[in-house]
């Protein structure tokens, strides 16, 4: 049985009239009325009752209807299905976010995703460092990484879409927690606490303003992510430079206080080089136009 007879079939069915039914379907009529009577003969059933004032279904055909009707749909939703993956508007994206990220671009991007590719769903995966997840991105298990530069190793891509001053997280009854005006060279003495990782890009860049500063951060604890390194501060165990996206995680016994000189950190879009999936390229689609970027900042590959 083919397709096509399915469908001239359903057409006759519905009508019970060979000749609209042919009109509807661009044919003509002894093509169709022999091409029903070749499925009929393959079926070894009447679908058809024929007088020359009416057509009618038998109780094979009405049941064939139903059936036709039903395979019929799949078949279009399969086709559907099939040209939205092609176009990128159909399919599971797996997204990573570094610490705070998640906190403060991920409603935005979930938003923008549901109203323009309302097909796509989102795997999230939160507070996952950069080499993890340039490491994701190279075997697979990820799409699509936001991350702090620069990413390790080769194959990727990478967009800047924010650039992010450092703040100081203090306990709330630190010296500086009421200072008007913080500077480095007030934390020359005090008790660091960093990340774990070795490949952390806040970590190279609070050392790098201590050094411009005229010092080296004193390294009391480290921390696997800025949950714990908050805890840490509320408990009276040190201070931290943090990116200021930390502040939409509120600690008590925690304040953030801006300092003049601490510097910067990025944050990025990351993804595979050489990518096929129309669905990444979608992605990256809505997302540049949720996010300003700079456009003297080209798209980079990722670093050894």
């Amino acid at each position: 049985m083919e397709l096509r007879h399915l469908r001239y079939f359903a057409t006759v069915a519905d009508t019970c009239h060979f000749g609209r039914a042919a009109e509807r379907l661009h044919m003509a009529q002894p093509a169709l009325s022999q091409a029903i009577r070749q499925l009929e003969d393959e079926l070894g059933a009447a679908l058809f009752t024929r007088t020359t004032r009416q057509v009618r279904l038998t109780p094979a055909g009405e049941f064939l209807h139903e059936e036709a009707k039903r395979m019929l749909d799949s078949v279009e939703e399969s086709v559907q299905g099939v040209r939205r993956i092609a176009q990128g508007r159909l399919g599971l994206v797996r997204i990573a976010f570094t610490g705070t990220a998640g906190f403060t671009h991920l409603p935005q991007i979930a938003r923008a995703v549901k109203r323009e590719l309302p097909d796509v769903a989102l795997e999230i995966h939160g507070d996952m460092l950069t080499p993890a997840q340039c490491d994701g991105l190279r075997n697979g298990s990820l799409d699509l990484g936001l991350l702090r530069p620069p990413a390790i190793g080769e194959g990727l891509s990478v967009r800047t879409i924010e650039v992010e001053p450092l703040a100081l997280a203090v306990p709330s009854d630190h010296r500086l927690a009421a200072e008007p005006v913080i500077a480095m060279t007030d934390l020359r003495t005090e008790p660091f606490i960093l990340y774990a990782s070795p490949d952390s890009a806040v970590n190279e860049a609070v050392v790098r303003s201590c050094k411009q500063a005229g010092f080296l951060p004193h390294r009391e604890h480290d921390a696997p992510g800025t949950a714990v390194l908050l805890a840490l501060i509320a408990a009276g165990l040190g201070v931290a430079l943090v990116p200021a996206s930390a502040r939409a995680m509120p600690l008590a016994g925690v304040v953030f206080r801006e300092v003049a000189d601490a510097g910067s950190v990025e944050l990025a879009l990351a993804w595979r080089e050489n990518r096929e999936s129309a669905l990444v390229t979608s992605m990256l689609d809505v997302l540049d136009g949720l996010f300003t970027t700079d456009s003297s900042r080209p798209v980079q590959k990722a670093t050894r």
